[in-house]
């Protein structure tokens, strides 16, 4: 394995660096190496090494981790409350890049792309944590709120005023003379990019757009008795919007793993019981584990009960979301025929048996 630079050393920054230092570092150094801006040999690795120190170095629990162990994810990795969701959108902040190079002055821009889009994640939990509702820590990148210029994209000084090529409309008609006649056609306005606004003294760290890359961290609140395909919303978390207009939200839509014991269907859970034959004939009560913490399910097994029957044990399943009711529990019945029969036994089973063809039973 390669020796890694350090990461300050990568950014430029003294290692008791705060997170705006560190953030202006990696966006100064990240402008120059963008492969749409620098063509230079080399360019393109220094720009992933940059990306990678900032996704280290702006995450809280990796940073501290990498000074304390050198690592990012320490001696034993993070706890299973934390996910980090950095590279989830492709390439991580190469990607968010692409489209903050764009941002107001791309060739799709328009007024009414200013707000910021959704941004989704999959998320997988256990179906435990299903169960009993859970809080998870997502880590992830994304196009937030200048710091410096709190979203408006103005630096101290400036001023936004309305497009004088398109009068704010973001939008200019251009006409062409052909062998048919003028034709017009509309584009987006060079001058303010489709936002209808231009700002004489832009933000030097967001470029004028009032949003820039950062590591986000939320806390992600998943309800008891979720079910896989369902999603959790967290309003305002997703791409921020362009020169303060409304953010997106982050979309987590949940996929729950399966279980070792449990099959989910709706509210209830199927499980299968081993029982040998004797205790199929004469019943008795067979004790599981639950899907709650601590939880056990008594499992009463009929006198007579077959292979293959089902037992239900209400109000042992999953949560109902919203509610305090659960579903069941339902044990379906494997019967083995013992192989390990003693002499004594084997002798008196051949009796019942004998007693059994007197009867005609």
């Amino acid at each position: 394995m390669d020796q890694k630079r350090d990461y300050y050393e990568v950014l430029g920054v003294d290692r008791d660096a705060d997170a705006r230092t560190i953030k202006r570092a990696f966006l100064k150094r990240a402008r120059k190496l963008h492969p749409d801006v620098n063509k230079q040999a080399g360019a393109e690795e220094q720009f992933k090494e940059v990306n990678e120190a900032y996704s280290v170095l702006s995450d809280e629990r990796k940073r501290a981790n990498y000074d304390r162990y050198g690592d990012p994810n320490g001696p034993g990795g993070f706890g299973g409350d934390y996910v980090d969701m950095s590279d989830i959108f492709g390439g991580g902040f190469g990607d968010i890049f692409d489209t903050f190079f764009g941002g107001g002055r791309s060739a799709g821009a328009t007024q009414q792309r200013m707000r910021g889009r959704d941004m989704g994640i999959s998320l997988r939990i256990t179906l435990e944590e299903a169960a009993a509702g859970c809080t998870k820590t997502i880590s992830y990148d994304r196009l937030a709120p200048c710091e410096d210029c709190n979203g408006t994209g103005v630096a101290e000084g400036g001023h936004e005023t309305t497009c004088s090529r398109c009068n704010g409309t973001g939008r200019v008609v251009e006409v062409q003379r052909t062998i048919f006649g003028q034709m017009q056609s509309q584009s987006t306005c060079p001058a303010c990019g489709g936002v209808g606004k231009v700002v004489d003294k832009p933000c030097e760290t967001c470029d004028g757009q009032g949003r820039a890359p950062e590591r986000e961290t939320v806390e992600l609140q998943i309800p008891a008795g979720i079910h896989s395909g369902q999603s959790v919303r967290v309003e305002g978390k997703g791409e921020a919007g362009i020169r303060g207009d409304r953010s997106g939200d982050l979309v987590a839509r949940i996929d729950i793993a399966p279980h070792e014991r449990y099959e989910r269907q709706g509210d209830d859970l199927f499980c299968r019981v081993d029982i040998d034959a004797f205790e199929a004939m004469l019943g008795t009560t067979v004790t599981i584990p639950g899907i709650m913490a601590d939880e056990q399910v008594e499992v009463p097994i009929p006198t007579g009960c077959q292979y293959g029957q089902q037992v239900r044990v209400e109000g042992m399943g999953m949560p109902r979301m919203g509610s305090g009711a659960r579903g069941s529990v339902i044990a379906v019945v494997d019967v083995h025929i013992p192989d390990d029969l003693t002499k004594a036994e084997r002798l008196r089973l051949q009796e019942m048996l004998e007693m059994r063809q007197e009867r005609g039973a």
